[in-house]
């Protein structure tokens, strides 16, 4: 499953409440738009079981199994047992290739980030300290242009932030990923 190649990633990071699942929600379909296969990876801090406890699936891993795949006519799902958190670059690679990974968190490990920060959080901006975030999407233009040099775009201005994307992604390889 796993493949050698250059991929092209971006993330978006901001404080819990900010709009970045949201903002990802609206941004995908406008890249499918313009004819871009566009997959996503979340970063969550939270422990998350997609299986029920009795079911096959469950009963597999319960009972050692290090992977569970269910397929459906639909698709298909892989849960993975990790005896520590999952490496991005170990996760990129699990991919298949796409013109655009879009990943919510790992703002540490993505070179290329843009925060999502919205006044209403009430919440400190990471933009401000973290020099790996190279520009802001927000409800408060003003504000984070004041206190920043780096691009800011208005969180509904989709044209600008998909430009500034595609611009900006970071050409992730096996040499360069930073796991």
């Amino acid at each position: 499953m796993g493949h050698n190649r250059a991929q092209r990633v971006f993330g978006i990071i901001g404080r819990s409440g900010a709009g970045k699942t949201h903002l990802i929600s609206r941004l995908i379909p406008f890249f499918s738009q313009q004819g871009l296969c566009v997959s996503t990876i979340k970063h969550t801090h939270h422990g998350v079981d997609m299986d029920k406890p009795g079911k096959d699936t469950f009963l597999h891993r319960q009972h050692g199994a290090v992977e569970v795949m269910l397929a459906t006519p639909q698709r298909w799902i892989l849960q993975h047992e990790a005896a520590s958190p999952p490496v991005l670059n170990d996760l990129i690679k699990a991919m298949r290739p796409v013109d655009l990974i879009l990943i919510e968190g790992f703002h540490a490990e993505v070179p290329a980030t843009m925060e999502v920060w919205r006044s209403i959080t009430g919440k400190e901006a990471i933009f401000t300290k973290m020099e790996r975030i190279q520009s802001v999407a927000t409800d408060a233009l003003e504000y984070c242009h004041d206190i920043s040099q780096k691009p800011v775009f208005h969180i509904d201005d989709l044209a600008g932030i998909a430009h500034h994307i595609q611009t900006h992604a970071f050409l992730w390889t096996d040499q360069n990923g930073l796991a």
